[in-house]
């Protein structure tokens, strides 16, 4: 019989499916051909801006990774993760107030459209297409669509990880129960050892018995 394996470390997660990972990919890209086309080169918000939009997609990466030991650390790494994009929300929403632009909000035209392609696109190759043919305020609010979406689907997934944490505990708690399953395994094991000891033994004692009166009777 194959031996149950028992794992304490969770599966490595690939942060490259997760949608709102791909959607930070394309923001970082939006943010960078935002700052360099709009912002000038001594704004000190260009770098804010870039920086914040690669912690969203970094942090991702790094929580992931060491989710496979840690839950707490994958947690706190996806928090500063949504903050950044939060922040670089904020960042849009200042650009947009103080140059006296339209935020597309319920009931813009153009608000609806919008909201429905973000949806239904992930990778920064369905957005690079149309930077170079979209000015500032078509940017900004392309953005701060991302980061809703972003920041929307985290929510979800921290959800997730708090409900795995409650199921499966921490590492403390899968080493113990790997531990533990691994034991009672090995137990099982030597209880159907024992029993097939038994088993046989009777066996040889059935046959021992049958010798002794084969002998006794002169048939052997």
């Amino acid at each position: 019989m194959p031996q149950k394996e028992f794992h304490f470390l969770r599966p490595q997660a690939n942060w490259q499916s997760l949608y709102f990972y791909q959607k930070t990919v394309a923001l970082y890209q939006l943010t960078y051909a935002f700052t360099k086309r709009y912002l000038g080169y001594t704004d000190r918000t260009i770098d804010q801006m870039v920086q914040a939009a690669r912690s969203g997609k970094q942090n991702i990466v790094e929580g992931s990774t060491d989710g496979v030991t840690s839950t707490e650390i994958e947690v706190r790494l996806m928090n500063v993760a949504r903050g950044s994009v939060k922040e670089l929300r904020e960042d849009y929403e200042d650009y947009i107030a103080t140059r006296h632009l339209v935020q597309w909000k319920q009931g813009h035209p153009r608000f609806d459209p919008l909201l429905d392609f973000c949806r239904h696109h992930n990778k920064a190759e369905d957005y690079t297409p149309f930077l170079d043919n979209m000015n500032d305020e078509e940017l900004a609010n392309l953005a701060l669509t991302l980061c809703h979406f972003i920041d929307k689907m985290m929510t979800k997934h921290l959800t997730k990880l708090e409900h795995d944490f409650v199921e499966e505990g921490g590492i403390r708690e899968r080493m113990t129960a790997a531990r533990l399953g691994r034991r009672q395994t090995q137990n099982q094991e030597i209880t159907a050892l024992k029993a097939r000891v038994a088993e046989l033994e009777a066996e040889v004692n059935k046959w021992r018995t049958w010798y002794a009166e084969q002998k006794k009777a002169g048939k052997l």
